[in-house]
């Protein structure tokens, strides 16, 4: 198989199209262009890379048995009804939370780099809640961008919606940004002082 026939096959349907734009009768002009198309330049070397296979550690309800998590965090992070098996850079965040230790997560697009904060601050939501802790903002999580905001609201709502945790016990968290209105801000400021 040619993995790079694709690329291509699209590199010549772009140049087209980038070329059908204008039709340049200076043959000065036209040889000049011509001479940057043939730089390449608009359409560089592919960049190949592999998808690494990150390091599966310990399932969730491990982590529960052992102490510590408490058990109804093991009930949010659960995929199809089975407690979901953390990868060992996540296992190590959560162990590092647990205990009270800072720590930097750097790794790769698509290693779940978000549970390694959204576990711990699950967790002590979910203690401070089953204590009868006075309500107040635990964390507060700021994204560069309203897609990266988006996208985690809805893992978080997957994951919390589907744990069957009375309400009492179960997480509240919000998302603040330019897409809400005034009143919806309003309404999240009061809920912030009421919400762990």
């Amino acid at each position: 198989m040619d993995v790079l026939r694709p690329r291509s096959l699209t590199r010549g349907g772009h140049t087209r199209f980038a070329r059908s734009f204008t039709l340049i009768r200076a043959p000065d002009i036209r040889d000049q262009v011509e001479a940057i198309y043939a730089t390449r330049r608009f359409w560089p070397e592919p960049l190949i890379s592999l998808n690494p296979n990150f390091e599966r550690d310990v399932r969730i309800d491990a982590l529960v048995n052992e102490g510590s998590l408490h058990p109804n965090t093991e009930k949010i992070f659960r995929i199809d009804g089975q407690p979901i098996t953390l990868y060992r850079h996540q296992a190590q965040s959560v162990s590092k939370a647990a205990a009270g230790q800072s720590f930097v997560v750097t790794t790769g697009t698509g290693s779940g780099k978000s549970l390694c904060f959204f576990i711990p601050i699950i967790e002590a939501a979910i203690r401070a809640r089953v204590a009868g802790e006075a309500p107040r903002t635990r964390a507060i999580v700021i994204y560069p961008m309203n897609a990266l905001a988006n996208s985690q609201l809805e893992e978080l709502n997957k994951f919390v919606n589907q744990s069957g945790l009375p309400d009492q016990h179960r997480p509240t968290f919000e998302r603040y940004t330019g897409q809400e209105s005034s009143d919806e801000r309003k309404r999240i400021q009061n809920f912030s002082l009421t919400s762990c």
